[in-house]
């Protein structure tokens, strides 16, 4: 057995433990050991390799709070996740940027750091893994970051319009109003980090595009930030197309999830042929992203490790 004891300063307890200590109660149900706060004081006790994994947490919890977040009972979590890999806080010291309602968006796994830091290194960068692993909302807001620093004069949002389980011809409208329901997760992600009122007078300038890949053929992209999203639904001529419209001075993202295909042959997704095709090309990074990378309710993640466990099988 043994005993810890350490002080939070400079920090109101209620930011890290939650209100009426929510996320306190939550670390003593993921733990044996026992937990005695006091003011500022914490005491430890139990285990000497459960109490050090305790201490990593609330010291990673304070770092959050210390930097002007209130702790919920996801963050423990997501922190308890990276100390299980051995990993530290993942927060940087300022938000990548402000979203429109105020609040800092920031990495809040490893794997999300590691994809931004390979954001910020890298003049292409694949993202790969599965839903609710902020795939599309961190490059999102990795392209209006720079935006905004003028590392870009425009950002350009590409998805593939493929008919999954539908057919386009049969949905009401002219062409733009059948493909805007495919296109609609990158307008959520531009609402969510943007004024609704600049964000139209940027769609409407030509500073942000929002367009189906069929019409990225022929262009040339000068000084863009380029997302292709759900790119496991391209082929990978499609992929071809989409990297080769790269022009100077500009950069591109494509995410995806490989276990979601809705080609009639998964097989041919240039998602996966496209990672042996450039795995040794410098400048190309490839992330990938897992399910405890999940940022969604909590449950998600056991819903893809269930999906993941039924699949492996069958």
């Amino acid at each position: 057995m043994k005993t810890v004891k350490f002080t939070i300063s400079d920090v109101e307890p209620v930011a890290i433990f939650g209100l009426n200590d929510q996320n306190l109660r939550r670390i003593e149900e993921r733990f044996s050991s026992r937990i005695v706060v006091r003011g500022g004081e914490v005491t430890i006790k139990g285990e000497e390799e459960e109490v050090e994994k305790i201490r990593l947490l609330l010291l990673d919890l304070a770092d959050q709070a210390g930097r002007g977040h209130f702790c919920t009972q996801d963050d423990v979590r997501y922190s308890l996740e990276r100390i299980k890999k051995g990993g530290g806080s993942p927060l940087e010291p300022q938000p990548l940027l402000v979203s429109s309602n105020l609040e800092g968006i920031r990495p809040r796994t490893l794997g999300q750091r590691g994809y931004i830091e390979a954001m910020a290194k890298n003049d292409i960068v694949f993202s790969i893994g599965p839903a609710g692993t902020g795939k599309t909302y961190l490059a999102v807001a990795m392209a209006v970051s720079s935006l905004k620093e003028r590392l870009v004069k425009r950002i350009v949002l590409v998805r593939p319009a493929v008919e999954a389980g539908e057919s386009l011809g049969f949905l009401p409208g002219d062409f733009k109003e059948k493909v805007d329901p495919y296109l609609r997760p990158l307008y959520d992600a531009l609402y969510d980090m943007l004024p609704s009122q600049k964000m139209r007078k940027s769609i409407e300038n030509g500073v942000i595009e929002i367009a189906p890949l069929a019409y990225m053929r022929g262009r040339n992209l000068k000084r863009a930030f380029v997302i292709l999203d759900e790119a496991q639904n391209t082929t990978i001529a499609q992929m071809k197309m989409f990297l080769t419209r790269l022009g100077p001075h500009s950069r591109a993202v494509i995410t995806g999830d490989i276990t979601q295909i809705d080609l009639s042959n998964p097989s041919s997704s240039g998602l996966i042929l496209i990672q042996s095709i450039l795995k040794d090309v410098e400048g190309i990074k490839f992330v990938y992203l897992t399910e405890s990378d999940v940022v969604r309710h909590r449950l998600v993640q056991e819903i893809i490790k269930a999906f993941d466990h039924y699949e492996t099988s069958k």
